[in-house]
């Protein structure tokens, strides 16, 4: 359905000669970056680092014995939904109904929703889905008494003929949503158990990305006391037999900790069937600032991953000319706030390119940075020797890839050289 999208000017950077082409034949169109045959600035997906971060990513789960549901939300782009889940994903994680209607729509069967069902539309919405399809399986997240009771207060009205099945949400003093002590847990989960057989308590939940900044070994210190709450709600959770019909399911693990997720709940001992699901969104395009920094710290936490070799790789960058010179040490590009990221780190120049001068790109030698973005430009600082002239091509990574892709409906994937192999669509 996707592949069969007619393309036109909606979709941002494609050339004339792309207008009317098949989404899945723009690899036939032979266009390249380089040979400046699109229109600047265009986000891309390099996919030498999508295939290497999908290979490592499994690596990954064989080696810690866990499974994977990638927070969709990132990326919403059905194309990469299906790579993961052809590569072996549980299933995919959802925060919204909308984000969940796209799932749907792209026959998605398997939805651990990390958030709470809140409003009537929200929840009905839900319910239908149920109803309608025997095969959906979907989790969503319970934190109190409250959202407890108006989940059954609407299945009592619109029942669905097998149990809604929620986890308990474990949350941190000052964070997000989650129950923020071990009694608050277990009154929790006693009234979850009593609200069957509408009702059925799969599992404990958290996400540990509430904890931001690096000062890593703090920040490891409370991710740990958080997953060790996880642990003991699940214990106690056993012992009095909360938990309805299948494995217990004890799942967290955002972008930033994900080997922590893996070694602390996985060694959790409950005497019956469990599944540790981790929920990184980002894994897949990484990033070249924010998640590398957390990645290289994973790798001296857990050096057993050096055996897959290179870690992860950023594959998603913007490409952008250089549009003007107007000083010795400041150079504008052609992108900005409308184009990538910059709600934790701003773009980082990566490459440089000068059309009929090189013939592949080149590393940026000289100190060279972006000081900050309007909405249509970015100014770079750079040092007075630096080789930048109008019209060169820049390439720049991101941090955070989330707020990046929702600015593109159409990214493209590219080859080493910047020619165009395929294209994403997303759907925000």
């Amino acid at each position: 359905m996707i592949e069969s999208t007619t393309l036109d000017i909606c979709f941002k950077g494609l050339p004339q000669i792309a207008m009317g082409t098949p989404l899945g034949s723009i690899g036939s169109l032979d266009l390249n970056i380089l040979e400046e045959d699109l229109i600047l600035p265009v986000a891309v997906l390099k996919n030498a680092a999508l295939e290497h971060n999908s290979s490592w990513m499994r690596r990954f789960l064989e080696m810690t014995g866990t499974e994977i549901a990638p927070h969709g939300k990132t990326s919403m782009a059905p194309q990469l939904f299906d790579r993961q889940l052809r590569d072996g994903a549980w299933g995919l994680t959802a925060a919204t109904v909308s984000q969940l209607r796209v799932y749907r729509r792209h026959g998605v069967q398997r939805v651990l929703y990390a958030n709470q069902l809140t409003g009537a539309v929200e929840i009905d919405y839900v319910l239908d889905e149920l109803r309608g399809d025997p095969d959906f399986d979907f989790y969503c997240l319970v934190d109190s008494e409250e959202g407890l009771n108006r989940l059954l207060g609407r299945l009592r009205s619109r029942p669905i003929g097998r149990p809604l099945q929620v986890l308990l949400e474990v949350g941190v003093s000052n964070g997000r949503t989650g129950v923020r002590s071990r009694a608050h847990g277990l009154r929790l989960g006693r009234a979850i158990h009593a609200a069957g057989p509408e009702i059925s308590l799969r599992g404990i939940e958290t996400f540990e990305g509430v904890f931001s900044g690096y000062q890593h070994a703090q920040l490891e210190v409370a991710v740990a006391d958080m997953l060790n709450m996880v642990s003991a709600i699940a214990c106690s959770g056993v012992e009095e037999k909360w938990f309805g019909e299948g494995p217990i399911i004890l799942t967290a693990g955002g972008s930033a900790f994900f080997d922590l997720v893996a070694n602390l709940l996985s060694t959790v001992e409950l005497g019956q069937s469990t599944v540790v699901v981790l929920r990184s969104g980002c894994y897949l395009t990484h990033d070249s600032h924010h998640y590398g920094i957390f990645a290289e710290r994973m790798r001296q936490r857990m050096p057993q991953v050096e055996e897959f070799g290179a870690g992860l790789r950023p594959a998603l960058e913007i490409v952008a000319y250089i549009q003007s010179v107007p000083e010795p040490n400041r150079a504008i590009a052609s992108f900005g706030k409308r184009d990538a990221s910059f709600d934790i780190d701003l773009p980082q120049p990566l490459w440089w390119y000068r059309p009929g001068t090189h013939d592949k790109p080149q590393p940026i030698q000289n100190e060279a940075k972006v000081a900050g973005l309007n909405d249509q430009h970015a100014y770079l600082s750079l040092s007075e020797n630096h080789p930048f002239r109008v019209g060169d091509i820049v390439g720049f990574g991101i941090s955070h890839p989330c707020t990046t892709f929702d600015k593109w409906p159409l990214l493209l994937v590219v080859d080493d050289a910047y020619g165009v192999v395929s294209a994403v669509r997303t759907f925000f």
